[in-house]
């Protein structure tokens, strides 16, 4: 049975691994996994209160689930050093590296159920069962992630086809600039501005296999005139 395993990566695209320890294996799988994936959307303004909310982005997903170390020796009589056993941990998913001058970037990896790539937000720690000296020999660990992706792969996966943004469009037979104007922007009088973009005088036939440039529009700029 493959057991949880969070590895550490010293850059943001998750392909260096980070120097050792950069791996915790669980003891014991987690009961339980909790993924949080929310949508935000900007207040209404106009007062309207049945108006329906505006997308405003997708925030990072929260990744939340409990490990319990048991270094009793009934569960691995080689892992029996519950110290050292959170210390690993810690150095993985917690501990500031001076060489990227941050934590690590963490994957948290459990068979087919979960590939989760992520920063540490929140560790705690709940001993549970001690030795007559006081010594701890179980914990429960919980722990918190938020989903993390660089910059550049954020950005390529936002420009999809959001006309607030610049796309290139290639012109198919039968299409017309009131029909990508719809298509693009929702607003087929966006037509004018769209020629007007493209230095365009003549647009009532368009040459299928030519591309247009269909730049952020504004309402004001889509009126006739």
């Amino acid at each position: 049975m493959a057991n949880l395993t969070l590895t550490g990566y010293s850059d943001e695209q998750f392909t260096t691994q980070a120097p050792a320890p950069s791996q915790y294996v669980a003891m014991l799988n987690p009961s339980s996994i909790s993924l949080e994936r929310g949508v935000d959307h900007s207040e209404d303004s106009s007062g309207t209160s049945a108006a329906a909310p505006k997308f405003k982005q997708l925030p990072s997903d929260t990744l939340r689930f409990e490990l319990i170390i048991d270094c009793t020796g009934v569960v691995d009589d080689t892992r029996t050093d519950l110290k050292t056993e959170l210390d690993t941990l810690s150095a993985v998913v917690r501990d500031y590296k001076s060489a990227i001058h941050r934590t690590n970037y963490v994957t948290v990896v459990w068979g087919s159920t979960l590939n989760f790539k992520g920063v540490l937000t929140n560790m705690s720690v709940n001993y549970t069962f001690f030795r007559p000296d006081g010594t701890a020999l179980r914990a429960k660990v919980k722990l918190d992630f938020r989903s993390y992706i660089d910059a550049a792969t954020l950005a390529k996966q936002q420009n999809q086809q959001s006309p607030d943004v610049t796309h290139h469009i290639l012109v198919r037979d039968g299409d017309s600039l009131p029909l990508i104007a719809q298509s693009v922007y929702r607003r087929p009088e966006f037509f004018v501005a769209l020629a007007r973009a493209n230095r365009l005088d003549k647009f009532r036939h368009l040459a299928g296999g030519t591309t247009l440039l269909t730049p952020p529009l504004k309402a004001a700029e889509g009126q006739h005139g």
